[in-house]
């Protein structure tokens, strides 16, 4: 992470360098804040009208060609300069639709990719740009669960690995939300921020159009300038050929692409005068001189690739002088119209509540070890007596009792999920990490880091925005030692409340895909959590014929600490004890069939048989028998993973584990049906009761 270092050691340069541009800092402060608007743009190759509409709607002057170039003049005479930059972005397309919903993918257009481009989007949240709107997804990648003391693999992974999973059941219910062949499917990515610069794929070259647009605000000094907005760049610049064929003639063309030239350079601007266009001209089109321009970047070419202010502003004022406009205030455009999230309306159904309370608890961050978070959003999630009644012990598990003091029975979910915590800090900033729980480091590298603060009375100091740094160089899937960069300094971030111990995840948002689907970061186990939660409220608490135990623990992905502390507190007077916990399902083309066949939309499940207990074969057909006679849609199966009822065998507890079905466990990805966890509360209230 050399780079790194040297990139620190430019930020003062660039700063200094920026005083001596005529641009008034007091115009630029914003620059960062404007590219990650033009960040958010959706401009795959061939389909940049998505960006244009936007563009040709808020920002004047601008014209669209028949190649879909936009296309702005300013001024007359001689010199005629051409100022031009990419804007289209790396996308894939929707290639084939399959009989059970899933979507395959391929590339759209030439250019250049980071080796690790496809593997960035494995386990991610992805939109597919249909003619009416964005439809939301998510890229399967396999669990982690299922893939314990089987061979795992080593490969990158290729475009032929992705799988875009809808939460549709079929093709036709695909098709039914719009799905096209051939419809653009980009990364869904939040505004990004940290420290002193802007994040998000293609970064530099929408900092590069951000300029190009600034500038086109302006009337050259003298003579005229065509400024263009490219088209199908990644056609080897397909657009703006065109765009010249149209014009015949220019005295200098300037191409400010920072994909061409070196990556990771200690210079702000990447530059090179009288250099050939990287692409052939069109025969009969005159150019005297032509020049490509580029901005400086981390991470170049990844999903979190990087601009810094300083830098920005530099490339600004280089863009003002090919352009020959000497205006001295000059103010970064921002396009409001530009969404970096999908928004859907939200379904007013039977399953409304069940998705706001896991939307309310999955979209809340809780490290194991770190849940306080998670289990302050639960505890207000409890109905009114619950709430009154319940407790937190020494260990940070929150209890509620109710009932009797007779047949003891308790339903145990846990509160935390996957995560890192720091380890280390090296003096330019970079984060050693540890992980806390299993899970698949790939799956973090290159995208937004969160670095969770101490709480300070306000929400927005609870956290820091960074990157996890992608690897410059890829000889394996799984990175050896993935590290985080918050674009400051060791100083800065011990003078922000950072050191050892802290936890660290990445930027989660839930959403409902379709009518019944559900996906988010850690709904292991928070729909669990979720389920008691629901099942309290269908309770009479005075009906009760026994004593009934809710308990949401803690620490569960690092070693079931938290339920081995209830069960010594607990000790033998508890009969049964119900673990609330996944059921890792091999329901996804990327698994097999031999066990772990539970699918999603069919029922809650008794665990019968995981890698930390066997549930007796006389209380699964009870289970079986209650769900039956209340007519809750139930499944029985075996998967991999321990719960959080182990730990009570031991003092002669009977363990029988309920879930419900995951697709893609411990990733950004996990996909459920809201019916399932529906089916898990009915499930836990007539235990409770029977």
């Amino acid at each position: 992470m050399s780079s790194l270092k040297a990139w620190r050691a430019r930020l003062a340069a660039s700063a200094a360098a920026v005083l001596v541009l005529a641009v008034p800092a007091s115009s630029q402060r914003r620059a960062v804040d404007a590219i990650a608007t033009w960040i958010a743009l959706d401009a795959p190759t061939g389909r940049e009208q998505h960006a244009t509409d936007i563009i040709g709607r808020e920002l004047t002057g601008w014209t669209r060609d028949r190649m879909g170039n936009l296309i702005s003049r300013r001024g007359s005479g001689s010199p005629r300069r051409v100022v031009a930059c990419p804007l289209d972005q790396a996308a894939y397309v929707v290639s084939a639709i399959t009989p059970s919903g899933y979507l395959r993918l391929h590339g759209a257009g030439n250019a250049r990719r980071h080796a690790l481009w496809d593997q960035f989007h494995e386990g991610q949240r992805v939109r597919v740009l249909t003619r009416g709107g964005a439809v939301q997804g998510v890229i399967a990648v396999r669990s982690t669960h299922l893939w314990r003391r089987r061979g795992i693999d080593t490969l990158v992974t290729s475009i032929d690995d992705l799988w875009l999973d809808l939460g549709a059941r079929t093709a036709a219910e695909a098709r039914a939300r719009g799905i096209e062949m051939l419809d653009p499917v980009v990364r869904e990515w939040p505004t990004w921020r940290y420290g002193e610069f802007v994040a998000g794929p293609g970064a530099a070259a929408r900092a590069a159009c951000a300029a190009v647009a600034a500038a086109a605000r302006h009337t050259p000094a003298a003579g005229e300038t065509v400024y263009i907005l490219g088209a199908q760049a990644a056609f080897n610049h397909v657009g703006l050929a065109a765009a010249l064929a149209e014009l015949g003639s220019a005295d200098t063309v300037t191409l400010v692409d920072p994909s061409i030239g070196t990556s990771d350079t200690t210079e702000s601007i990447q530059s090179r005068r009288a250099l050939a266009p990287p692409f052939e001209l069109p025969a009969g089109v005159r150019v005297r001189a032509t020049m490509v321009l580029g901005v400086r970047s981390a991470f170049r070419g990844t999903l979190a690739e990087s601009v810094q202010e300083g830098d920005a502003r530099l490339l600004l004022g280089e863009v003002l002088d090919a352009a020959g406009v000497s205006a001295t205030d000059v103010a970064w455009p921002a396009l409001r119209g530009a969404v970096p999230l999908a928004t859907a309306a939200t379904p007013r159904d039977s399953l409304a509540p069940v998705a706001r309370l896991l939307a309310a608890l999955a979209d809340e961050y809780g490290v194991s070890g770190h849940e306080g978070p998670v289990r302050d959003a639960v505890r207000a999630a409890l109905p009114a007596w619950a709430r009154a009644a319940a407790r937190v012990d020494t260990a940070g598990n929150l209890i509620v009792a109710a009932g009797p003091e007779r047949d003891t029975v308790i339903f145990i979910a846990h509160l935390d999920e996957v995560g890192f915590e720091v380890t280390s800090i090296s003096r330019d900033g970079q984060v050693s990490l540890r992980q806390r729980g299993g899970f698949y480091p790939s799956l973090f590298e290159g995208q937004p880091a969160l670095l969770h603060l101490a709480a300070r009375g306000d929400d927005t100091a609870r956290f820091l925005r960074g990157v996890f740094v992608p690897r410059r160089s890829v000889t394996s899937k799984q990175p050896r030692d993935l590290t985080a960069w918050f674009g400051l300094d060791s100083v800065s971030l011990v003078a922000r409340g950072v050191a050892a111990g802290r936890s660290l995840t990445s930027w989660k948002r839930s959403a409902r895909l379709g009518a019944r689907r559900f996906t988010a970061r850690s709904i292991d186990d928070r729909a669990g959590s979720a389920a008691l939660v629901l099942a309290l409220a269908r309770l009479d608490r005075a009906r009760l014929q026994r004593k009934v135990i809710f308990i949401w623990s803690v620490r569960e992905e690092t070693g079931l600490s938290g339920a081995a502390a209830a069960a010594a507190t607990f000790g033998t007077s508890p009969t049964r004890v119900h673990a609330v916990d996944t059921f890792v399902s091999a329901d996804s083309p990327l698994e097999s069939s031999r066990f772990a066949v539970a699918p999603i939309g069919r029922g809650a499940v008794v665990r019968a048989l995981d890698n930390s207990s066997v549930a007796p074969r006389a209380e699964i057909e009870r289970i079986v028998r209650l769900a039956r006679q209340q007519r809750i849609p139930l499944q029985v199966g075996t998967t991999n993973g321990g719960n959080d009822g182990s730990p009570f065998t031991r003092y002669g507890v009977v363990d029988i584990p309920i879930s419900w079905p995951l697709r893609y466990s411990h990733s950004p990805a996990e996909l459920i049906d809201l019916g399932d966890v529906h089916a898990l509360a009915r499930l836990v209230a007539a235990l409770a009761r029977n």
